[in-house]
């Protein structure tokens, strides 16, 4: 019997780790003197929370931010001493798991907290507990008469719980002349003075930008780590961490008055050359783009043209010089060229967006010098 064929890969991914740590390094620097605790939810932001965390972890983070328990579980072989706090909260009747597993629940409603109250008081426990203060996102998080309440049976209501941190997240930190960050802050404030003391939390990677008053004790930045510009229109700290590229599958040639993809959506002006590149939707790229969106070819921007397709798109390489229209030659479509900031542009959408909707199909390759 033949050997199999070794898979070809139609994409690669490749995730700069020296980056990420240069990344990490940048946001320690200017966050000083607060902890900078790396949040690596959502597989951290697609580009794998094994590589990714054991990188920050070698890095110097001890402390990491994960949306659901089964992430937590996930992180905790690979990070045994970090401290992991849970975003979600504390899934009714699962408060075993997580003393298991070790993880600190961001307790959001008076019932999350009952609950692991009852859950360390039953075990003869003192459990480490974040709370989340509701400070005008309107999504999770005590209310203010719930804070208020809170503070006023405080050694009743959070027996068995080490208070291990106050939190809460702003709405438009990314907008730094937004009104709702400063009484965000001051109601934050408000309740720091209420709760008993702890560290406190209030900013992720854009908030760090509004000033030491919003830095704290602990920042819980995401996108900065991966190479994401917390500030649309200014020149990035941080430096590049992903790239996407692919080989293009075949070549032809159309002419003018032709259309081209699902749709029709794209007639040829002219004699057109494309490129056929098995990459889509089902990897990444998101359907929005199909309009807007391009690609660098040997250093050429090139338009998609048409819709983009499931596994496929295509792009018109007519101004590309013709002896370098071959199959088999490669196409950025994030990287050096082509920000995360461009892509989200094209698509109508945000950094956060682009990076998590990369599909594992595309080889993950993960670099350091």
């Amino acid at each position: 019997m033949a050997d199999p064929l070794p898979p070809v890969p139609n994409a690669r991914l490749s995730v700069d780790l020296t980056a990420l740590a240069a990344n990490y390094r940048e946001l320690v620097r200017r966050a000083s003197p607060a902890a900078v605790a790396p949040v690596v939810k959502a597989n951290a932001y697609g580009l794998g929370i094994g590589p990714v965390a054991a990188k920050l972890a070698a890095s110097g983070a001890d402390t990491f931010f994960v949306a659901r328990l089964e992430e937590g579980m996930l992180l905790r072989p690979l990070l045994p001493r970090a401290r992991i706090f849970v975003l979600d909260g504390l899934r009714k009747g699962a408060a075993s798991a997580y003393d298991a597993h070790r993880l600190t629940p961001v307790l959001n409603t008076p019932d999350e907290i009952a609950e692991w109250s009852a859950h360390a008081r039953a075990g003869h426990k003192v459990l480490d507990g974040a709370i989340h203060v509701d400070t005008g996102m309107n999504r999770s998080g005590l209310t203010r008469e719930e804070t208020t309440d809170l503070a006023a049976h405080a050694s009743k209501t959070l027996g068995g719980i080490n208070l291990a941190l106050l939190i809460s997240h702003l709405a438009c930190a990314d907008e730094p002349d937004a009104k709702l960050n400063r009484l965000q802050l001051e109601r934050f404030t408000a309740a720091l003075d209420l709760l008993p003391p702890a560290p406190a939390s209030l900013a992720a990677t854009a908030g760090i930008e509004l000033g030491r008053d919003y830095v704290f004790d602990i920042v819980r930045p995401g996108l900065g780590l991966y190479g994401g510009n917390p500030r649309p229109g200014r020149a990035s700290p941080y430096l590049k961490v992903v790239t996407l590229r692919a080989k293009v599958l075949q070549v032809r040639e159309v002419e003018r008055g032709e259309s081209v993809g699902y749709g029709a959506s794209f007639v040829a002006a002219r004699p057109t050359t494309l490129a056929v590149v098995p990459l889509g939707y089902a990897d990444g790229l998101i359907r929005a783009m199909g309009s807007h969106g391009y690609a660098v070819v040997n250093g050429t921007r090139v338009p998609f043209a048409g819709r983009i397709s499931m596994d496929l798109i295509i792009l018109d390489i007519t101004d590309i010089p013709a002896h370098l229209r071959v199959s088999g030659m490669d196409v950025e479509f994030l990287g050096d060229s082509i920000s995360l900031e461009d892509v989200a542009f094209a698509a109508g959408t945000i950094n956060h967006e682009v990076l998590t909707s990369l599909h594992p199909r595309a080889e993950r390759v993960y670099l350091e010098e």
